[in-house]
């Protein structure tokens, strides 16, 4: 199926017909001028801040639809399996193969052989994830080899603080005040393995790491009364992972820092759009109503707006908040926050959690005589852009923790740092980590994926790598300690692992093409991004995040020709011929089998 009629109302058919069997789509670069949107038009909404308990006329997108082009597609069951094909050789050879045989000519019905594909996707997993991962705890306490059927989505979040917290001491930190700054790590789309998430994930990313660049130096120079507390969670594509996770351990006493320790919060969301156009602070009209609230989140307001010359408004007051981890904090109490966005009420996002959501939608454009190295350091527009609104939450959050106005101007995002983290995130991944990462890192050469998997073997998902070892390289110190006191810093003298995390990084290329690797210490870390529903074995918890990701063996297809079915009568007839005559056969040559292999016996010369 070629990608423009990969759409809701072409699935729905098939889904409701008998006589499909499986569906290939053919992967475009470009999306379709009208939008695409798989989610719904009303994403996370039973697991948000809105409810009929809290700002009931809110709940359910019923004030504004934020996703207005949403079909709901990767919520449907469909019971056949749906590839997505790139437009590379090896679907050339299939698209040959399908028109070489399957094509009508002349208005004629194609004729025998015809081209067949078969697809080969045996999930384990059935009906919904109470039945599963019951399943799965009867084989783990009855089994002896037992055979999981599906897996909790999971990885971690990354975290750091301008001032070093201790993490293996758990919740509320004495006269310590922090205000966070957030993004998301993750995307999705309709297929498993391609979440490019430009706008929805990368946008944030680029600058939410461009702002701790830009203000880490200053505040080390200039410390502000507050700590600054930056973080990505992992997982909110599939309601809120990461930050109900995070929300859950500060509650609990499981956390560096509990909600006590909270001052404010500021989240960058959509931003990418932007374009030179107005940015968006929404904030929550519930927790306005209460009037130190509403004090603080105007005075938030205000230190935003001043920062930097750009154009700012605010939504009606009367607005929701649009989706974001915000809200998993608003759950619990009212801390004063912003969500910063390119929209005002519905995403400018014509693609919203699609495969259309790439560097392209965002008008990110090469010089076709520029090397991919030479790409990594052009200055688009769109990292200019990111830029500007780098500087602006970087000054904004410095002004918000307390810092002195007359250290502002020292705080500005660079646009070459941009346009390597954008370049990188959305296309060479491979590129950018070659200086950053740890020699162990799995970094690809394409353009990476943001969906959030499966933690299996203790492995750490790789978009979260690069981000914490790219915060750790712009935020942290290079040590003189060798490989192996990098990996076991406590008994080096002066060292503390409940401050700091330490990594081993790659270090530049030489001209040979060597590294010199050598040891960062900073104050990044990681937390889980699992769901608390699973610690609480609450598989169908309506607080919490429930998803789970089938396990299978293996997901393959193969192409054939198919005969006609008069040769396959044919074929049928004539070894039944051969089958009968076998018989025919065989019984006479049973029957006959003492006069057609006897032999006359000499009497023996036996001798007693």
């Amino acid at each position: 199926m070629e990608a423009a009629f990969f759409t809701r109302s072409t699935m729905v058919k098939m889904k409701n017909s008998s006589r499909v069997a499986g569906v290939a789509v053919i992967k475009s670069n470009t999306g379709p001028t009208e939008g695409f949107s798989p989610h719904t038009s009303c994403p996370n909404q039973n697991t948000g801040v809105y409810t009929e308990h809290y700002g009931p006329e809110l709940a359910n997108c019923n004030n504004t639809v934020w996703n207005p082009l949403g079909n709901g597609l990767s919520y449907e069951d469909f019971a056949f399996p749906i590839f997505s094909l790139k437009d590379d050789n090896q679907t050339q050879v299939i698209r040959k193969c399908y028109e070489d045989h399957n094509m009508r000519m002349n208005g004629s019905a194609p004729q025998y052989p015809l081209c067949a594909m078969q697809l080969f996707s045996h999930m384990h997993a059935v009906t919904d994830t109470v039945t599963c991962m019951r399943r799965t705890d009867l084989q783990n306490s009855f089994s002896i080899n037992p055979e999981k059927l599906c897996d909790p989505l999971s990885d971690f979040n990354v975290w750091t603080s301008i001032r070093p917290l201790n993490n293996s001491i758990k919740g509320h930190k004495e006269n310590e005040s922090v205000v966070i700054a957030a993004a998301r790590l993750d995307g999705r789309s309709f297929f498993w393995d391609i979440a490019p998430s430009a706008e929805g994930t990368v946008s944030s990313i680029v600058t939410l790491l461009a702002a701790a660049q830009a203000l880490y130096p200053v505040a080390l120079e200039a410390p502000p009364q507050r700590n600054i507390f930056f973080t990505f969670f992992q997982g909110e594509a599939f309601d809120y992972i990461g930050s109900s996770r995070m929300v859950y351990d500060m509650e609990n006493s499981k956390f560096v820092i509990d909600l006590d320790n909270v001052h404010s919060l500021l989240e960058i969301g959509q931003i990418g759009l932007r374009n030179g156009q107005s940015l968006w602070m929404h904030s929550d009209p519930v927790s306005r109503k209460n009037t130190t609230v509403n004090k603080q989140v105007t005075l938030f307001i205000k230190s935003v707006a001043s920062s930097l010359n750009l154009s700012l408004n605010e939504p009606s007051a009367t607005q929701a908040l649009p989706p974001s981890s915000f809200q998993r904090f608003l759950r619990v109490r009212p801390v004063p926050g912003l969500v910063l966005a390119d929209h005002q009420a519905s995403f400018t996002n014509r693609y919203y959690e699609s495969l259309y959501d790439t560097a392209t939608y965002l008008n990110v454009t090469y010089p076709s005589d520029l090397s991919p190295e030479q790409q990594l350091e052009y200055e688009t527009e769109a990292a200019k852009s990111l830029t500007q609104v780098a500087t602006l939450v970087a000054r904004s959050i410095y002004k918000q923790a307390g810092g002195e106005d007359r250290f502002l101007n020292n705080i500005t995002a660079d646009t070459k740092t941009v346009t390597l983290f954008f370049s990188g995130f959305n296309i060479f991944v491979l590129k950018m980590c070659t200086n950053m990462c740890a020699p162990s890192s799995s970094a690809e050469s394409s353009p990476p994926q943001y969906y959030i998997g499966l933690r299996l073997d203790n492995t750490v998902k790789s978009v979260t790598r690069f981000v914490q070892f790219i915060l750790a390289n712009m935020t942290g110190t290079v040590t003189k300690l060798n490989q192996s006191q990098c990996q076991n810093p406590k008994d080096v003298p002066g060292e503390s692992k409940d401050l700091y995390s330490y990594s081993w990084v790659s270090g530049p290329v030489s001209v040979n093409g060597t590294t010199d690797p050598y040891c960062v210490r900073s104050s990044v870390h990681l937390s889980k991004a699992l769901s608390p529903a699973f610690e609480l074995t609450d598989y169908g918890s309506r607080e919490y995040s429930t998803w789970t990701e089938s396990r299978w063996k293996t997901i393959r297809a193969r192409i054939f020709l198919v005969a006609s079915p008069q040769l396959e009568m044919m074929t049928l007839g004539v070894g039944v011929a051969v089958l009968l005559v076998s018989l025919v056969v065989t019984y006479f040559i049973s029957s006959k089998a003492e006069l057609l292999f006897s032999a006359t016996r000499e009497p023996p010369n036996t001798t007693y």
